[in-house]
C-alpha cells in the first residue's frame, strides 16, 4: 500500500513539473539548454514467494554555445525472502534487503570550440551488497563530440583523476577465550589512489519514437580498475512519457573473498521527460 501511494505521488510530481515547464522545455534554448528525465520501477509479489524491487533514475544535463554540464542520482533497493535462523534455531523465511544502491554525480564542461570542451567530474556511490561499500572520485579532462546529427551523437571524455574507496567488510573466525570460534564482520581500510577516467557516450535515435543509448565508463588505477556500462532503449508513448529498458554492466577488479567482481541489472522503467 505505502509502494502504491509512493508511485502515485511521484508520478503527480513529475507530472506537474512537467505541466509548469512545458513551454521552456520544447525549446531548450529557452531556459539555457537544460533538458532532464526522470525514471521509475517497481516490481512486488506476494503468495508462496516475496520479493519487492524499486528503481529510480534523475538526469539533468545543459548543453549550449559555452557549457556542457551533466547531473545525475540513481538509486536501488530490493529485498527478497530469505532463510534464516532464529534464537532457537529454528529456519525460517524473512523479508530481508538484498540490494540497497545509490550514486550521484557531476561533470561541469567549459566548450573551447563547439566540439571540444574541459570537463571536471565527480562521482560518488555507496552500496551495502557491492565490492565495495562506498567510493568517490574526483577528475578533470578532455572531452570531444565527433559526431552530433539530430539521430546521432557521439563524444568522449578522458584525463586523470583521483578515487577513494573503502572494500566491503570481510568474514573473519575469532577464537574466543572459551576455545569457541565467532565469525565476525572486519571493517577494511579505505584506499586511495590516482586513476584515470574516461567516458564513451553514444546515442542514436532508431525512428521518431524509438531511441537507443550506450555509456561506457571507466576508472581506472593500479590498486582497483572499475568499469561501468550502461545501455538503454526507450521507446516514447506521448511527447513526455515512455517505456525505457535497461541493462547495467558493473566490474571491480578487486574484490573481498567471496565478492564477485561483476554485478549485473535489467531494469524496466517509466521515463518522463521535461
Amino acid at each position: 500500500m505505502k509502494s502504491t501511494l509512493m508511485t502515485g505521488a511521484l508520478l503527480a510530481a513529475l507530472a506537474s513539473f512537467g505541466a509548469q515547464a512545458d513551454d521552456a522545455s520544447s525549446n531548450p534554448a529557452n531556459n539555457g539548454g537544460w533538458t532532464g528525465s526522470g525514471e521509475f520501477g517497481f516490481a512486488s509479489s506476494y503468495g508462496n514467494s516475496r520479493s519487492e524491487n524499486i528503481n529510480a533514475k534523475l538526469g539533468v544535463s545543459q548543453e549550449n554555445d559555452l557549457w556542457k554540464n551533466n547531473f545525475f542520482l540513481n538509486g536501488l533497493r530490493s529485498k527478497g525472502e530469505v532463510e534464516v535462523q532464529d534464537q532457537q534455531g529454528n529456519t525460517i523465511d524473512r523479508l530481508t534487503t538484498t540490494a540497497n544502491r545509490y550514486d550521484s554525480g557531476a561533470s561541469v564542461g567549459y566548450k573551447l570550440d563547439p566540439r571540444s570542451y574541459i570537463v571536471t567530474a565527480a562521482r560518488y556511490e555507496h552500496d551495502d551488497f557491492g565490492a565495495n561499500l562506498w567510493q568517490g572520485i574526483v577528475s578533470v579532462g578532455y572531452g570531444y563530440i565527433a559526431l552530433k546529427t539530430e539521430r546521432t551523437e557521439l563524444s568522449f571524455e578522458a584525463g586523470p583523476g583521483y578515487k577513494r574507496y573503502r572494500p566491503a567488510d570481510v568474514d573473519q573466525a575469532v577464537v574466543q577465550p572459551d576455545g569457541t570460534t565467532e565469525t565476525v564482520r572486519v571493517r577494511q581500510n579505505t584506499i586511495g589512489e590516482a586513476v584515470g577516467r574516461g567516458l564513451v557516450n553514444y546515442k542514436y535515435r532508431l525512428t521518431d519514437n524509438t531511441a537507443f543509448e550506450d555509456t561506457l565508463l571507466i576508472e581506472a588505477g593500479s590498486d582497483n580498475k572499475y568499469y561501468q556500462n550502461d545501455i538503454g532503449l526507450s521507446v516514447s508513448m506521448t511527447k513526455k512519457v515512455a517505456l525505457k529498458l535497461g541493462y547495467q554492466l558493473r566490474y571491480n577488479s578487486d574484490v573481498q573473498p567471496g565478492t564477485q567482481s561483476t554485478d549485473s541489472l535489467v531494469t524496466t522503467n517509466l521515463l518522463y521527460n521535461f
